[in-house]
C-alpha cells in the first residue's frame, strides 16, 4: 500500500512522506492485512498492525507501518530505525538461508 511520496528504501523497508507523517512500511508484510491501528509501545507513535500465526497456530500481532510525526521525527531519524530492522531481517535471512544473498 504506497502512502505518500516515496523518499527512501532498503531492501525491507520503504519510507514515505506523507505529510504530517513519515510513514515506514516493512516490505516482509507486503499483503498482510491489517487489523487493527494502534500505540506502537517501542516507537510511541501510531501503527498498523496485522496478525501472523507460528507453527501452532498462535497469533502474534505485527507491525505493517509505522507513522512518524514530522513534527517530532526528522528523515534521518525514521531511517535509523529502518536501517535496524533491515539489519535484524537481514542476519536472520543470513541465519536461516546461508546461501541466498
Amino acid at each position: 500500500m504506497q502512502q505518500g511520496n516515496l523518499v527512501k528504501k532498503g531492501q525491507f523497508y520503504f519510507i514515505y512522506d506523507n505529510n504530517p507523517h513519515f510513514v515506514l512500511e516493512d516490505k516482509t508484510k507486503r499483503g498482510l492485512e491489517v487489523r487493527d491501528q494502534t500505540l506502537d509501545e517501542k516507537y510511541g507513535v501510531k501503527a498498523d498492525m496485522g496478525m501472523i500465526h507460528d507453527i501452532d497456530g498462535i497469533g502474534h500481532k505485527v507491525g505493517i507501518r509505522w507513522y512518524f510525526p514530522q513534527a517530532k521525527y526528522a528523515l534521518d531519524q525514521v531511517t535509523k530505525i529502518a536501517e535496524e530492522m533491515e539489519s535484524r531481517y537481514k542476519a536472520l535471512r543470513d541465519i536461516t538461508c546461508p546461501d541466498d544473498e
